[in-house]
């Protein structure tokens, strides 16, 4: 099977091209999903000459399955919970409860690593080009829109 790219840095970089219109302008930032969005939204920040900041979202797995997620939830507190998938697996209130508390562990630990003291950087007003390596259910990207329209950007990209 052909990968379409070699690495985050080159996906970032590809990426990057699509995203040209963009370039230089004052009122554009690129916001990162960490880990794994990072490296991609760098090499975008660069090429294109606009701040780059994250926005860390964590997934709430399943009980049984921790990878699979049914929602997730970001560092503002606005969450997607996949209902369906939640009624489906017969997942109870207590558990959603719990992968919440968990969640919210791991984004105080994101925060720290990823920001440490700097305050993030103001979005409104502004396009967002929101930035991850690449999409299993789509909960996490779910959660950060919804986090980041929050913050009242121009656009979310």
């Amino acid at each position: 099977m052909e990968r379409p790219f070699t690495d985050r840095r080159e996906a970032g970089r590809l990426l990057a091209a699509q995203l040209a219109p963009y370039a230089g302008r004052a009122d554009v930032i690129a916001l990162a999903l960490p880990r794994g969005g990072v490296p991609v939204a760098f090499e975008v920040a660069q090429a294109l000459g606009v701040p780059l900041d994250v926005l860390p979202v964590s997934k709430l797995g399943m009980p049984w399955q921790p990878e699979l997620a049914m929602g997730a939830l970001s560092s503002n507190g606005a969450q997607y919970v996949d209902d369906a998938l939640i009624r489906e697996a017969g997942v109870s209130a207590a558990q959603l409860q719990s992968a919440l508390a968990l969640a919210r562990i791991e984004l105080g630990r994101r925060e720290a690593r990823y920001r440490g003291e700097r305050a993030a950087i103001p979005v409104a007003g502004r396009v967002a080009l929101l930035i991850d390596d690449g999409m299993a259910t789509g909960a996490s990207i779910k959660a950060a829109a919804r986090a980041l329209a929050t913050l009242g950007p121009a656009r979310i990209v």
